[in-house]
């Protein structure tokens, strides 16, 4: 259950942070409240996460699956362009949150 959990609290983050540049600012209130009130749930659904899971690990793949997504979408629906420098970065990122899960932490 705690996974499906941080799986929503990352999927909340990641249209939140993907809604940032339609704010303008946060001076149009549409996308700015979609915004706010998807931070606020993300941060709801991780602390429930962290009852179970040890925080360091729930935070590490909460804050690394929503930077992977993030920068996809960025790519592929924001029209950001994507370096060998970032892919490579991206990849560094999962390789430590697999580490994290495979060194038994998360147990």
């Amino acid at each position: 259950m705690a996974y499906l959990l941080l799986a929503c609290a990352i999927a909340a983050e990641v249209v939140a942070t993907s809604l940032l540049p339609r704010t303008h600012g946060f001076t149009a209130p549409g996308p700015a409240a979609v915004v706010l009130v998807g931070y606020g749930l993300s941060a709801f659904l991780l602390a429930q996460v962290v009852r179970t899971l040890p925080v360091g690990v729930a935070y590490a793949i909460w804050s690394g699956m929503g930077t992977v997504a993030v920068v996809g979408i960025g790519a592929a629906f924001l029209n950001q362009p994507l370096t060998t420098g970032q892919v490579a970065g991206v990849a560094l990122v999962v390789c430590g949150v697999v580490l994290l899960n495979l060194s038994g932490a998360a147990h």
